[in-house]
Formats: C-alpha cells, structure tokens, sequence
C-alpha cells in the first residue's frame, strides 16, 4: 500500500485521538505551534498511572481500549458520562482538575470541554515531563495517538501529518483487508496444534464473530456442521480437511463419540481443528461435550461464541424477542423430545402458564405436540405464533399463524427444518411498519 507523504504506519500503539489541522510537516504553522515529524513509540502501561482529566464522550470512547493495556486508570472529571463513571477497574473522582492532579502519572490526557483547563493541564505534564494528549487541539500537546486497529495479536497504526480523516480512512482500508485477507504478512505463521469450538451465527456468512472468521481462516481441519455457515468453507485453502459432521434432522447424522475422536486424533496429529457450528457452541450445540472429550485427552480447546438463533432468527424476520411493556421472559426450549417423554427435562405445565415469550428450537415435527401441551397448559390458542425457516439466508421466511392452528399452517405451507418457532405476543410485531401488532 502507497501511503501519502507524512503518513506511517507504526506497531504498538493502542487507539484513535483526534489530530490536529494539517500543516507543513517539519517547520512552524502560521500560529508558530511546532509542527515536526512525529515520532511514534509503543507504550507499556501496564501497571502505570494514566490520569485522565475529563469524562466525556471522548473519554468514553478511549477507555476500552487503554484499559486493556492495563494501565492504572485514574478519570477526574466534573460531571462523567454513566459509561464511564461505572467503568470497571478504573478510578473516577467527580471533581474539577486541580494543579498537582498529574503526580505520579506516566502518560495524561487532557479530555475536558474547557480549552483552558486542557491549557492548564498540558501546562502540569510539561513541567512533570509527562507526555500529555490534547483532545480539543493536538498540536498543543506532546503526545498524538493514531488511528488504529489490531488484528491477530499485531497492531497497526497511522497518523497523517494530522489529517485525522486521511489516517481514519487508511486505517478503515487496512482493517477491511486484513478481515478479508487480501493484506496478509510476508512471515509464514501457522496455529498451535489444538481445538476450536467456533459458533457461526444463524447462517449468513457475514454474521460469523470477527475471531472466529479470523480462526477458520488458519484452520488445518474444519470439521463442519449443516448449520454453519457454509458460504465461508469456500474460501478456505485446498490443502484444508473439511469433515462433514452434519446432523440432519430425522435423517443421517455422524454420532458425536465419532466428532469428538475426530477432533482429538486431528489435533493429537499437530492441526489446528475448528468444529464449525451453527449459532453458538452452547446453545443446544453440543459443545461443552465436545470441550469436555478434549479436554479429558489433554487437547487444548477454544470456545468462539457465536450469534445464537433462538435469539437472532426472530431478529433477522423483525421480531425481538423481548419488549418493554410487553414480555419480561424468553425461554429458549429444545423441541427434541415430545411432552411426556420419559426423557424430556421440559415442564410444560410451567411453560404453558408463562405470558412472555417461548422460543422452540427443533419443533417443526412434533408442533402439534406442543402447541396442544401449552394450551392444556393455559396458553391462549388465539396466542400469536412466527414460523421462521432458513433464518438469515436468502431463502429465509417467516409465516404467521396463531397457537392453535400453528402446526396446521406450518404444514399447508411446507415448513421445514432449519426452523424457528417463536410463540407469543412478540411473534405479531411487523418490523417493516413498526406495528407492534
């Protein structure tokens, strides 16, 4: 990539602060504030006090990102935002600045709404030799931190002879090409030997977690469910193993004592293995079995998190599953076993009594089975039900019926797995008109 002339790109450095006005590097701008190269450095806060005087939304935007370095965080601020006044593990002092604020401190930031007290602030760091950011104006302060993104344990950064939009849409580019993979090192890496559990959304590609994109792209083995996201198997490496593991309702399915040998063997043999799944590995996934065979053969396992569907299928046919006013409980119930099964965990009787939402998982074939159960129960036949098939992907639709005549519906309109029952007052809302039925 060809940067403009003063741009560079730096390891090391932890977030985005505004730059100040662009001027001709190396000499005075016409107001005689120096305007030299900047040197830039990594910072190891850990452990170090940080003294920040403000607590707005500037502050509020920085503070993730400098609390993972681990420094020793310490806001005075007059009137702190919420976000930042209930920010763990920092000290925040509702006050206004007073001189002497900055003892102790190995790096500051001047972050108030008052430019003479962000004067006087940078004043104190000057005589301290302290490095001291200038939200409001940087070329007032010794210290300037890029715009910058980390990916995959490296963290790069840009700054623009102080154009903070030209380094925040460079530091956009590189971040794109770096998740897709068209900027890649020139050093050859490969992952450790072990597991990871990687849940993949409810089936759109794009809905897949930024690390668990970013881990099947180094997989050496895949072993994939029917319900992730297949799109991403495509863009793997030819020299990946993709094992099927799918589990086809009612249908074929491999036995998950042949998963867990599949993921012990393959990385027992030195590959990185993902167990690619739909939604996320421990919401009816089977992944804390999985883990637990891993774990139990001395393979070392990662659990991914992914968007769950019983929440982000209703999401995606404009259904939330919670509203104010509306539902304060969601109960997410497994539709693997009918009612009076002798190995079924599932109160019906309890559910049935509930006015708030049930999401059924796995329910399209015994529908009939549980709209009756919840009925007997108490629920309301006239209770608004969402049949939600293929959640997400282009072949995604959503039917309405109500509770007593749900299965009916599903069956005239050739429902089938994979499909999402959301059952309750919630399943009438239409996104489109904002009606909330």
């Amino acid at each position: 990539m060809t940067l403009p002339s003063g741009a560079s790109l730096p390891l090391g450095t932890v977030h985005d602060m505004p730059e100040p006005t662009p001027t001709t590097p190396g000499g005075p701008d016409p107001d005689g504030h120096h305007t030299g190269e900047q040197y830039m450095v990594g910072l190891d806060l850990h452990g170090r006090r940080v003294v920040i005087i403000g607590g707005g939304s500037v502050v509020q935007r920085r503070l993730s990102t400098l609390a993972s370095s681990g420094a020793d965080i310490h806001v005075i601020a007059v009137d702190p935002t919420p976000t930042v006044e209930s920010f763990p593990g920092i000290t925040v002092q509702r006050r206004a600045y007073r001189p002497g604020d900055l003892a102790e401190a190995w790096y500051a930031l001047a972050c108030t709404d008052d430019p003479e007290v962000n004067a006087q602030v940078v004043a104190e760091a000057d005589s301290r030799r302290i490095f001291c950011v200038r939200a409001d104006d940087a070329r007032f302060g010794s210290a300037a931190t890029p715009a910058s993104v980390r990916h995959d344990g490296v963290t790069v950064g840009v700054l623009a002879s102080g154009d903070h939009r030209l380094s925040a849409a460079i530091r956009r580019e590189i971040s794109r090409q770096l998740l897709d993979g068209s900027l890649e090192s020139s050093v050859e890496t490969t992952h450790p030997p072990g597991v990871a559990l990687v849940g993949g959304g409810p089936g759109d590609p794009e809905l897949i977690t930024v690390r668990g994109r970013r881990l099947l792209a180094a997989a050496d083995v895949v072993v994939a469910d029917r319900l992730g996201p297949a799109a991403l198997l495509s863009e793997l490496s030819p020299t990946v193993e993709i094992i099927d593991a799918a589990k086809v309702p009612y249908g074929r399915a491999m036995k998950q004592e042949a998963i867990n040998q599949v993921l012990i063997d393959r990385a027992r043999a030195g590959k990185f293995v993902v167990r690619l799944k739909g939604g996320d590995p421990y919401v009816y996934g089977r992944g804390f079995e999985e883990l637990a065979a891993c774990v139990d053969a001395g393979v070392q396992v990662t659990v991914v998190p992914g968007i769950t569907s019983p929440i982000s299928a209703p999401a995606a046919a404009g259904i939330p599953v919670t509203h104010r006013g509306v539902t304060h409980e969601v109960v997410i119930v497994s539709g693997h076993l009918p009612p009076g099964h002798p190995d079924s965990l599932v109160d019906w009787d309890a559910l049935g009594k509930l006015r708030g939402t049930v999401v059924l998982m796995m329910a399209v074939e015994r529908l009939d089975a549980f709209a009756a159960a919840l009925i007997a129960a108490g629920r309301d036949p006239q209770t608004p039900v969402a049949l939600i098939e293929n959640a997400s992907l282009p072949t995604q639709r959503r039917i309405r019926a109500v509770l007593g005549d749900a299965a009916r519906v599903g069956r005239e309109r050739g429902l089938t797995p994979p499909a999402i029952v959301v059952i309750g007052a919630v399943a009438a809302f239409d996104a489109a008109t904002g009606s909330t039925g």
